[in-house]
């Protein structure tokens, strides 16, 4: 499987774990428990098939950034967060610095 894809499965279950967590109650309710587990699980398993063709420094810093933009976005839609300028500055900047990383290409 491409590498690139499973990086997006790994970002994917990783944001659906983040995002269970909130719904949790601090795991005392188990369906959002066990998707935390199983979103996490899928994330790190999915991340290091990746990692066998990535580089470390280009995958992790994929996968932090676009999992921390696409959470904050979670919440925000889901969670009915506020959003204002430093948020948006936030996921530009994100953004930017995950093209930047790109932009070196892949050895």
């Amino acid at each position: 499987m491409n590498a690139y894809i499973l990086l997006l499965l790994a970002i994917i279950s990783e944001v659906f774990g983040s995002s269970m967590l909130k719904a949790t109650d601090g795991f005392k309710r188990i369906l959002p428990s066990l998707g935390v587990v199983i979103g996490y699980g899928l994330a790190f398993y999915a991340l290091s098939l990746t990692l066998t063709t990535l580089p470390l420094g280009l995958a992790y810093a994929i996968w932090a950034g676009l999992g921390t933009a696409l959470t904050a976005l979670v919440g925000i839609i889901i969670y009915k967060e506020t959003i204002d300028m430093k948020k948006i500055l936030g996921f530009l900047l994100i953004i930017g610095g995950v093209i930047l990383l790109n932009m070196g290409g892949v050895h």
